[in-house]
């Protein structure tokens, strides 16, 4: 009777054991695909590009920006757009005009397509790109240009044409401070008088402009302060 009893409970631990190995091996099959899918979706989410453009867009920007309650500056620009690093971009062109403390217009900046990097503070203008002091009507216009705002500077290796007076000096390579009054184009081509300048005087059967002979640098000194 005893003998029996022990077989008997010896076939129930079988049929036990077996029933939990058979448990544990659904239990393992559903934890491994649980697992490789769960895998596979982080997988997929991994291989998914990173979203890189504009986290904010504004059309018609109207804006006047102030320091220490005195207007510096106006923008006027078709679509502004801003990234997630902090950089802004103008792709349909950007008009600035920038205030003395008086509230009176110094100068005028206008490009095609900017672009401003935060990491540099640096801002890259294309396009038709041109700047304009509003007191001495000099004028600047050129492919392409940088401003770096830590120096305090424009620059630019592309080809330039500065009107100033009744003068157009032309050449590669330009610094320039931001009022435009202080300037220094690198490698000077030539300086033509508003009635030989190209742009405007070659019509019909006008002769070609006689440029003087290019100095080594163009530049002009800022204006003194106190003269606006």
């Amino acid at each position: 009777m005893k003998e029996d009893l022990k077989v008997n409970n010896l076939h129930k631990a079988q049929k036990y054991l077996a029933v939990m190995d058979n448990f544990h091996d659904r239990f393992l099959v559903l934890y491994l695909f649980i697992s490789l899918n769960s895998c596979d979706q982080r997988k997929d989410l991994v291989d998914q590009p990173l979203y890189e453009g504009p986290v904010s867009s504004l059309d018609s920007v109207n804006t006047l920006v102030s320091d220490s309650g005195l207007f510096v500056m106006h923008v006027e620009a078709p679509k502004q757009q801003e990234f997630e690093t902090g950089d802004i971009e103008w792709p349909e062109g950007v008009f600035v005009e920038y205030f003395d403390k008086q509230g009176n217009v110094t100068t005028l900046f206008s490009a095609d397509y900017v672009y401003y990097t935060k990491k540099e503070e640096l801002y890259h203008a294309k396009g038709d790109v041109v700047v304009r002091n509003n007191q001495t009507a000099d004028e600047l216009t050129t492919e392409e240009l940088f401003w770096d705002e830590v120096k305090e500077e424009y620059y630019t290796e592309k080809f330039v044409t500065i009107k100033s007076d009744d003068e157009v000096h032309t050449g590669e390579g330009l610094k320039a401070n931001r009022d435009f009054t202080s300037y220094q184009i690198l490698k000077p081509s030539g300086t033509f008088t508003l009635e030989d300048d190209p742009s405007s005087s070659l019509k019909g059967d006008s002769p070609p402009p006689n440029p003087e002979i290019a100095p080594d640098s163009v530049s002009k000194k800022p204006v003194p302060k106190g003269t606006y």
